[in-house]
């Protein structure tokens, strides 16, 4: 609303090709992303944008750079969280744990606060402090049995932090548990317990079919080349 209209629409232009691609090719996002930065660089919901196209192709430092610079302008600390899993990104495990323990934390909502417990699990499994992971992520919302948007990788990310543990019935039952809450598929948990359960995925289709389907071509290009001579088809 800041800018004139014609500049306005370009930039919300780019920031849809933003949010459109940035799941599915992350570096062209990014690429719509600088350029609605260098239309409107004062505009928080741009720096924003492009902290996360940033941060999706894994470029942490200029991602907290703009989340930092998105924070400033706004005031709001939801980006706490992915600010201190750029830390993370950055080798700055440290970093990150001491942003869990701000008071920002606190006027975080409650997606948030879970986001900044996986993030801090995180940090924790990055130093080595495996047992301290599972703890951080035991909560709450962990043993709650409602469904909510961060359910199935609360219980992923706990799952996968037994494994590490060497718990592995725990965290077969945990991968269950994920699965059952996971209604869209966000994570690949039905892939890790196959893998527990020992079942292993292989190509339909083998040498064999392979060659099948070659055949035909290789007919089909002996016949033209008795089309080209003139020949018919099982004549001399």
């Amino acid at each position: 609303m800041s800018l004139p209209k014609t500049l306005a629409e370009d930039v919300a232009r780019n920031l849809v090709m933003v949010a459109r691609l940035i799941d599915e090719d992350p570096e062209e996002a990014y690429a719509y992303s600088r350029i609605a930065l260098r239309l409107a660089s004062r505009v928080a919901a741009v720096r924003e944008a492009a902290g996360f196209a940033a941060y999706a192709t894994q470029k942490y430092a200029e991602a907290l750079a703009e989340f930092r610079a998105a924070r400033r302008m706004t005031g709001s600390v939801e980006l706490w969280p992915v600010m201190a899993d750029c830390e993370r990104g950055l080798g700055r495990p440290e970093r990150a744990m001491a942003m869990a323990g701000e008071p920002e934390v606190q006027k975080l909502d409650k997606a948030g606060q879970v986001e900044m417990r996986l993030v801090a699990a995180g940090a924790r499994r990055d130093m080595g402090q495996i047992d301290a992971a599972i703890v951080t992520l035991q909560s709450p919302e962990l043993a709650s049995n409602s469904i909510q948007p961060w359910t199935p990788r609360l219980r992923y990310a706990y799952a996968d932090a037994l494994l590490e543990a060497g718990r592995e019935d725990e965290a077969r039952e945990w991968f269950g548990k994920a699965l059952e809450a996971d209604k869209d598929g966000s994570t690949d948990a039905s892939d890790r317990l196959a893998e527990l359960d020992g079942v292993e995925f292989v190509d339909a289709l083998g040498d064999d079919e392979d060659e099948t389907v070659d055949a035909p071509e290789a007919a089909l290009g002996d016949a033209a080349d008795q089309d080209e001579r003139g020949d018919e088809p099982g004549k001399d």
